[in-house]
């Protein structure tokens, strides 16, 4: 029994494709989905959503980091002259509020690490729904993505699935 090499079957697989291409016109179109993604108007609009969802919870957690600076300042500048019950006090109460802040900060990057996910996701399927519709619209075979090193003007159609992305955020908006 002889071995089949996959070098063999991969030579087979694109002639038998070239011979499919030649007979009719493969139509190809590439997308810079980081440049869609971020350029896109609900990008922009969730980025500000969440920054002004997590701000309170952030300018808490400065407030939270001041008061604790300002009891170590404290006890630096009268430990001396406190007692040893009130060093012992203040030190535990210290020692509390930097557990405290150290949870709400962990718990802060977690909620903003899942909300930014949730909008990332939500973006995301937005864009591949846009390059679907666009690729039936304009009859594209295959649309590729990642990994493209370059692509022509002719073939690259990011802006084309980034304007109907502006026209989808300028619709949603009315």
């Amino acid at each position: 029994m002889k071995k089949i090499y996959p070098s063999f079957v991969l030579l087979a697989l694109l002639l038998a494709f070239s011979s499919i291409v030649t007979a009719q016109e493969l139509k190809i179109g590439v997308v810079n989905a980081i440049k869609v993604f971020e350029q896109s108007p609900q990008y922009e609009a969730a980025r500000k959503n969440l920054e002004a969802e997590f701000s309170r919870k952030e300018s808490d957690l400065i407030a939270q980091q001041k008061q604790v600076k300002k009891l170590e300042e404290k006890l630096s500048r009268d430990g001396a002259v406190m007692s040893e019950s009130e060093v012992r006090r203040l030190e535990r109460d210290i020692v509390s509020r930097h557990r405290k802040l150290k949870n709400s900060r962990e718990e802060y990057r977690e909620d903003f690490n899942l909300r930014r996910n949730e909008l990332q996701s939500l973006i995301s399927r937005q864009v591949a729904e846009i390059v679907r519709e666009v690729g039936k619209e304009d009859g594209i075979d295959i649309i590729l993505t990642d990994g493209v090193i370059f692509a022509s003007k002719r073939v690259n159609i990011s802006d084309k699935i980034l304007e109907r992305l502006k026209e989808k955020f300028e619709a949603s908006k009315k």
